[in-house]
């Protein structure tokens, strides 16, 4: 029997009836309605709603449910007239201790429930994701560490630009990600308000004491307005938000890596737990790790697009477009989830080829602004700086050598500002220190980042101690 079907006299079409069941997804969200059921029963036994005995059967009956489904009892989950996982509990409830089971219902309706379900789910989504980045920061951290003498090119327009440590490089992968978990940290807490005594729109119409459930279920407070709560989806759609962000900086990482394996750059060697082979090529070993991370993301977004326009022309309160959010939730808390565990696992085990980094910052210029700062500090405009050194890139070209390679007539020509001292300025040592800047790539700074991060890890890590 359905749970409204008190109103109507003629049965449903079957095809509709079936097409407009939540159970087949929603049932993932079946610890979380148990949860909110049991403070519920709590807020009903303390208006004298239910009595002492009845309080203790419905909660002990929820344990049943609870424990059968941790165990994954076969067949637990097939009943094909649950129209949602609210109806279902009901139903079983039922079934082991007879009609005391409808009277969990009193005083709630399903708009409130499957807000509280939802609210609870991304909560809880949140703290594993939370976790998961913690621990791929950590790697991310730990591989800087190991590699604090290590050079490589940094890269503009996909062109070799200027030296950098690798560390400097890993640290701005570090921040990346540390922002996505900060605006994580951020949703969870501005989400995390209870709808339970909200009802259908209007209000619980028993008189119970809302902060009994807020309690129970670990939220800050209640919700502060029933028609609000019950058609807010809002904390929904910031999470998928801050996860298809993520997924963009999981994709640019990604990608970078999936370049610098290629025989071109040969700045990394895959890790074969992450990579694949070829059915048709002996020889390949592919970085479909990453690839499919890359994949990943435009999924993210996918999830992210559906939310905002099935939620985009609703008037208030709840109406059933809302289901319509639910799996795209899911399907998103997933995929961000096994994309950041997948990424920690590769950045764990990947090979820095560090000698070819260095070769490749030995060659293509990437000494040139420093060659006009050494200028700039003789007193030569930067402009005109930036010309003399363009020229000395022209002659090199011409007679196929680097900078360094210039004699110092030759540099002298250019400017009658260059000295001998300028091939010190020139050696990738120096052209790394004259970063020496807040945020550079100088080694000093670096380490002094270094430091900060380990800092700002630890203070991250501390915060959400205890939500794991």
């Amino acid at each position: 029997m359905k749970m409204w079907s008190g109103r109507f006299r003629q049965p449903l079409d079957p095809k509709f009836e079936q097409w407009q069941r939540s159970f087949p997804f929603d049932q993932k969200l079946l610890l979380y309605e148990l949860a909110a059921s049991r403070a519920h029963a709590k807020a009903l036994r303390t208006a004298d709603v239910i009595s002492a005995d009845e309080f203790n059967q419905i909660l002990a009956a929820l344990q049943d449910l609870e424990t059968r489904a941790a165990q994954q009892e076969a067949g637990f989950f097939d009943d094909p007239e649950a129209e949602d996982v609210h109806h279902f509990v009901e139903k079983k409830l039922v079934e082991l201790i007879g009609e005391t089971g409808k009277k969990l219902h009193s005083g709630r309706s399903r708009n409130e429930q499957i807000a509280t379900d939802l609210r609870l789910f991304v909560r809880e989504c949140t703290d594993q994701l939370l976790l998961s980045l913690g621990k791929f920061l950590d790697v991310i951290l730990r591989r800087a560490e190991e590699n604090k003498t290590a050079v490589m090119p940094a890269y503009t327009h996909l062109q070799r630009a200027e030296p950098v440590l690798v560390t400097h490089w890993l640290l701005a992968y570090f921040q990346m990600f540390r922002r996505d978990a900060e605006r994580l940290g951020d949703c969870r807490k501005r989400g995390n308000e209870c709808p339970l005594g909200s009802g259908a729109i209007a209000g619980a119409p028993l008189a119970l004491d809302r902060e009994i459930a807020s309690r129970e279920l670990g939220f800050d407070k209640p919700t502060a307005n029933s028609m609000d709560a019950t058609s807010d989806r809002d904390f929904l759609i910031e999470f998928v938000n801050a996860v298809s962000l993520l997924g963009i900086h999981l994709s640019r990482w990604a990608e970078e890596l999936i370049l610098f394996a290629t025989q071109e750059y040969g700045f990394i060697k895959l890790p074969e737990a992450y990579s694949t082979g070829s059915s048709a090529m002996p020889q390949k070993q592919n970085p479909d790790s990453l690839e499919l991370i890359r994949g990943k993301s435009a999924r993210l977004i996918g999830c992210q697009v559906a939310l905002l326009t099935a939620l985009k022309g609703l008037p208030l309160a709840y109406n059933k477009d809302m289901q319509e959010t639910q799996e795209p939730l899911l399907d998103a808390a997933a995929t961000a989830l096994t994309s950041v565990e997948i990424a920690e696992g590769f950045m764990r085990l990947v090979q820095f080829n560090t000698e070819r980094m260095r070769q490749a910052c030995e060659a293509g210029f990437m000494n040139a602004l420093a060659a006009a700062t050494y200028l700039v500090k003789r007193d030569v405009p930067f402009r005109k700086a930036h010309e003399v050194v363009a020229h000395a890139v022209q002659l090199c070209l011409e007679n196929n050598c680097q900078l360094e390679e210039l004699t110092l007539e030759q540099w002298r020509d250019l400017s009658p500002a260059f000295d001998a001292d300028i091939y010190e300025h020139l050696k990738l040592q120096v052209v790394l220190e004259c970063h020496d800047v807040q945020g550079g790539t100088a080694p000093k700074q670096v380490q002094h980042a270094l430091r900060a991060a380990r800092e700002q890890l630890a203070a991250f890590e501390e915060a959400n101690v205890t939500h794991a």
